[in-house]
């Protein structure tokens, strides 16, 4: 059973740009560190301060892993402090799903 972590982001309206930048990276560096990225998703109509990442885990027991070696990367540390020292993110919300089968 794989699991989908859904990402929610409030973003500042006026950075969304720099959030972008921010998202784009990750682009290369979560699949380098064991996620398999289905993509981040800006803001287009509608609410503008709301983003996604989706990422999907063959397990929870994968995720902790995973978020270590993130934690641990040099890109990844960096991509943090990007967001961290422009204050991209005002609020950041994990949600694992499982898919519904027959």
């Amino acid at each position: 059973m794989s699991l989908l972590c859904c990402i929610r982001y409030r973003i500042d309206p006026f950075q969304k740009e720099a959030f972008e930048a921010y998202a784009r990276e990750w682009l290369q560096i979560i699949p380098e560190c064991g996620g398999h990225l289905i993509g981040y998703f800006m803001p287009h109509e509608g609410t503008n301060d709301v983003a996604l990442g989706l990422i999907e885990f063959e397990s929870l027991a994968d995720y902790e892993p995973y978020r270590a070696r993130l934690r641990a990367d040099p890109a990844g540390r960096a991509n943090f402090d990007y967001s961290e020292i422009r204050r991209l993110i005002l609020r950041e919300e994990r949600t694992f799903l499982r898919r519904v089968v027959r």
